[in-house]
C-alpha cells in the first residue's frame, strides 16, 4: 500500500491558544479581497466566543447551523456565490466548532476558486484547483476533520467528501477550553466518532504500523477519558480527547474507515442524523463484526448512562431502507478495508438490510 498525503500544514495547541489566532492570521491577509470569513457554529451566537473573535474592519462572520442535518453542497454552493457577489474572493476561510463547521471550511475554501457546483467534486482528487487560505478550530473532540483531507458533503444523490490534499488545513488551532462548554450527549456521541475511527482503521485490510501507532495511543485516552472518572468532562479529559480526536483523524487518515461508517452514510443520508449519534446506533449493532470493540462501547454507555436510540426500524418505510442500502454499497473503498476485495462476494444487499433493521 502506497500513500502520500498532505498533513496539516501548521498546528497551535494548547490552553489559551485561540487568543492567538489574529496574530496566527495576520500574515495570509494579503490576498482576494482581503477579508477573512469565519464560519461559526451558531451554538454559539450569544456566547463569549463571538466576542473573541479577531475581526478587522472588513471580516464577515457567517453563523452556520450545526445542530441538524450534515451540511449539504447546495449550502457550500450559496453561501460561495452569495460571498463573492456581494463582498468578492476571500483571503482565508476559518472554521471554528464541530465537523459539520470544519467541513463547511474545507469545502467553501475549494469552492471559492473551482466553479460549478460543489456536487460534481464530490469524490476523491476532483478537485482541478487549489483552495484559498483555510484554518480550523475545534470546540468539540473527536470527529478528526481537524486533521483529515475530507470535506463530508449530503448531495442531491449521495453522502461523499471532496477529498484531495488541498482539502488539509493550511493551519489549525487546538485549545481545549473551547471544549469545556460541550454537553454531555454530544460530548460522548462525537468522541465515540474518534473511538469508532480507530476500531475500524486498524481491523481492516489497509491497517498498517503508522495507523495502529496513532491508532492505539488515540484508544488509549478515549478509555481515560470514557472508563475512569465517571465525570468524565474534565479539563484533564478535553485535552486527552482533543489529542486523541487528532489522532484518530491520522490513523484513519493512513488506513480506512469501515462497516459502521459505510452504514452510517446511509443512515444520515436518509434521515439527516448527525454523523456522530448515527455512528453510535449503527455500532451498537455491528459485534458479528468488531466484536471487542462493541463490547467496550457498550461498557462505555453504560458507564456513563448515555442513551443510544434504538428499535428505530420499525417506522422506516421500505424505500427509506433500499436507499440507505443504495448509499452504504456504493462506498466501496469501505468495505475493501474491511471486508476485502472479495466484498460482493462475502456480503449481499440482504446483508446491509438485516443490518439495517437490527438499529
Amino acid at each position: 500500500m502506497f500513500k502520500n498525503f498532505k498533513s496539516v500544514t501548521k498546528c497551535a495547541y494548547g490552553r489559551g491558544s485561540f487568543a492567538k489566532l489574529g496574530e496566527i492570521i495576520a500574515p495570509h491577509r494579503n490576498t482576494g479581497e482581503g477579508y477573512m470569513l469565519f464560519l461559526v457554529d451558531d451554538y454559539f451566537q450569544d456566547k463569549p466566543l463571538l466576542q473573541q473573535l479577531p475581526l478587522e474592519a472588513n471580516d464577515a462572520v457567517e453563523l452556520v447551523y450545526c445542530g441538524g442535518e450534515e451540511p449539504k453542497t447546495s449550502q457550500i454552493d450559496e453561501i460561495r456565490d452569495r460571498y463573492l457577489a456581494t463582498k468578492g474572493l476571500p483571503a482565508g476561510v476559518i472554521g471554528i466548532g464541530g465537523g459539520s463547521a470544519m467541513d463547511l471550511a474545507k469545502a467553501l475554501s475549494l469552492m471559492f476558486t473551482n466553479e460549478g457546483s460543489s456536487v460534481q467534486y464530490q469524490g476523491l482528487n476532483l478537485v482541478k484547483k487549489a483552495g484559498i487560505y483555510h484554518a480550523g478550530v475545534p470546540t468539540i473532540s473527536g470527529t478528526g476533520a481537524e486533521v483529515s483531507m475530507t470535506a463530508v458533503l449530503t448531495g442531491p444523490t449521495k453522502k461523499l467528501g471532496l477529498k484531495c490534499d488541498w482539502t488539509v488545513f493550511d493551519q489549525i488551532v487546538l485549545d481545549p477550553e473551547l471544549t469545556a462548554s460541550v454537553p454531555r450527549n454530544p460530548w460522548f456521541y462525537t468522541g465515540m466518532d474518534c473511538y469508532i475511527h480507530c476500531i475500524e482503521s486498524m481491523t481492516g485490510r489497509l491497517k498498517n504500523t503508522f495507523s495502529e501507532a496513532y491508532g492505539y495511543k488515540a484508544l488509549d485516552l478515549c478509555r481515560e477519558v470514557y472508563l475512569g472518572d465517571k465525570s468524565g468532562q474534565t479539563p484533564e479529559n478535553d485535552e486527552k480527547l482533543m489529542v486523541a480526536s487528532y489522532f484518530g483523524g491520522l490513523s484513519l487518515t493512513y488506513s480506512e474507515v469501515g462497516v459502521c461508517h459505510a452504514l452510517s452514510y446511509g443512515l444520515s443520508y436518509v434521515f439527516g442524523t448527525r454523523h456522530g449519534i448515527a455512528n453510535c446506533i449503527v455500532f451498537n449493532q455491528l459485534a458479528d463484526y468488531y466484536p471487542e470493540g462493541v463490547a467496550e462501547f457498550k461498557e462505555m454507555v453504560r458507564y456513563h448512562d448515555i442513551f443510544i436510540p434504538q428499535h428505530l426500524s420499525k417506522d422506516w418505510k421500505p424505500e427509506e431502507v433500499e436507499k440507505m442500502i443504495d448509499i452504504s454499497w456504493a462506498l466501496t473503498h469501505m468495505w475493501n478495508h474491511a471486508i476485502g476485495e472479495d466484498w460482493q462476494q462475502r456480503i449481499s444487499r440482504d446483508t446491509l438490510r438485516e443490518l439495517f433493521m437490527r438499529m
